[in-house]
């Protein structure tokens, strides 16, 4: 029986098993689960994959220790803050600002899990799973689509169903629910919240004013911070390539979720954000619209992500660099301001000065945009 949900759900239980055997064949699984759990044998690993039988297991038995390795191998820590708010018995709206396709939600979930914490379900774009590797991985880790390619009829109906959905997993599953704040990944690390995200969030209950709407959400702002970001000379190509309308190479998302697991982070943040009730009281009192409700909304959002957000030497670094200054060198060291500038000038072309400001202005964003709040 075709349910209402099928075109953008996640796998149900008896679904998981056969999903997951079949991608054990796939050579890029293999190359991701190797290095994801290395020293286990094709025996062993087929072993662990015949005893999957739902999202959990895949979870526990897979992504969990795949997420501790690669925090031992491309990593110095993963911290987290801000837990303490949050209720084991309660579901959650995380929004959050987005630097990796794949790592992100799987940290935040890692860091659920550590605290004991309900796991989140994950909106991505359908963009991202054109492949049946990526579109089956993508259900596996309990992740639900965002249609991004239909005429507006076809999105607003597509928008409404994401909504409806969202509601039901918050409120009936008692599902936490995990999305970006913006359409896509954040190349420039600037963290702003598009409206317009809130506003599809909202849609299924029209009636209520957006403040109400959220509140009863239990919106969270999340803001995860890199110290260094592996793919930032994937981003500042693309973000300085000739042509912007380039079409997407076929493995271009894999190579990018290659990276970001393999490639050097350093130290690794994620905050745990508050919206006090107030700020939706205060909003709606100055506020009676619901489409200005839904900008202040996001503007709040902004803001708190961006004050959770963790600045590293690199930050500090990049920022002097990029206004020739010193203004900020009791953060950091003149051994690691050099060896920024060497990981930089080996990352991307010496004379490309499109590629030179965009990397040192992805770095150095979020100090500016911290003292800006």
């Amino acid at each position: 029986m075709k349910e209402k949900f099928d075109s953008i759900r996640f796998y149900h239980p008896e679904e998981v098993n056969p999903a997951i055997r079949f991608i054990m064949r796939h050579p890029m699984m293999k190359l991701l689960l190797n290095y994801s759990l290395p020293n286990i044998s094709d025996e062993k690993i087929q072993q662990i994959v015949g005893d999957i039988n739902s999202i959990e297991d895949f979870q526990n038995v897979i992504i969990y220790p795949s997420i501790k390795n690669i925090l031992k191998e491309s990593s110095d820590g993963f911290t987290i803050s801000g837990a303490e708010n949050l209720n084991k018995k309660d579901s959650y709206l995380f929004i959050s600002n987005h630097r990796d396709i794949l790592l992100d939600t799987c940290l935040l979930n890692f860091a659920l899990l550590e605290k004991g914490l309900n796991l989140t379900a994950s909106a991505i774009g359908d963009n991202l799973v054109e492949r049946d590797l990526y579109l089956i991985l993508a259900k596996l880790n309990r992740n639900f689509f965002v249609k991004r390619s239909a005429g507006p009829r076809e999105l607003l109906e597509n928008s409404k169903l994401l909504s409806e959905y969202i509601f039901q997993l918050l409120t009936n599953e008692n599902r936490s629910v995990w999305i970006a704040q913006r359409e896509g990944r954040a190349k420039d690390g600037n963290d702003f919240t598009q409206a317009g995200v809130l506003k599809m969030i909202s849609m299924f209950d029209a009636q209520s004013k957006p403040c109400q709407y959220f509140k009863k959400l239990k919106v969270v702002p999340v803001s995860i911070s890199y110290e260094l970001d592996p793919t930032d000379k994937l981003k500042v190509e693309k973000m300085c390539a000739d042509d912007q309308n380039q079409e997407k190479h076929k493995n271009e998302d894999f190579l990018n979720i290659m990276t970001g697991i393999s490639g050097q982070k350093k130290r690794i943040h994620l905050h745990f954000g508050k919206i006090e009730d107030e700020i939706y009281t205060d909003i709606e009192n100055s506020v009676s619209n619901s489409n200005k409700q839904i900008k202040e909304l996001a503007e709040v959002l902004t803001k708190k992500i961006v004050e959770g957000y963790k600045l590293w030497p690199s930050n500090y670094i990049a920022a002097d660099l990029l206004k020739n200054t010193t203004i900020y060198s009791k953060y950091y060291t003149e051994k690691g301001k050099q060896f920024f500038i060497k990981r930089m000038n080996l990352s991307i072309v010496k004379d490309n000065s499109c590629m030179n400001q965009a990397l040192l202005e992805m770095y150095a964003n979020p100090v500016f945009n911290k003292q800006n709040l």
